[in-house]
């Protein structure tokens, strides 16, 4: 069973940084992607970057100039680095995966494990 918790959100002024974790478990031995989303108030989901089990990342054109995924599998966590950040990028953030591989653009449905969700609030 995969599982995903996600921490790190918080609020932050506008041209702040934030680091999101999330821990996993449930994924050893097999080919996965891992990606991050996020939804805001009256939106739709929106994919922002996924990586692969072998380390190839995509991010989506809209944040990639200042949203960096990355995963650390001693750690279990993937994670996303955010810096310049606007109070557009105000939502929910969650992390997901599915097994095999990435595609790209990004559509929620593919991935079948979530988490929790974790606030980001940028205040302008």
């Amino acid at each position: 069973q995969v599982q995903l918790v996600e921490s790190g959100g918080g609020s932050v002024q506008a041209g702040g940084s934030l680091r999101l974790s999330c821990a996993y478990s449930g994924l050893a031995a097999r080919p996965y992607c891992m990606a991050w989303f996020r939804q805001a108030p009256g939106m739709q989901r929106e994919g922002l970057a996924n990586i692969h089990t072998a380390g190839t990342t995509r991010h989506n054109p809209s944040v990639s100039a200042r949203f960096t995924i990355s995963k650390d599998d001693a750690k279990n966590t993937l994670y996303l680095e955010m810096s310049s950040l606007a109070p557009e990028d105000t939502a929910i953030y969650y992390c997901a995966a599915r097994a095999g591989t990435c595609f790209f653009p990004m559509r929620s449905s593919e991935y079948s494990a979530w988490g929790q969700g974790t606030q980001v609030t940028v205040s302008s």
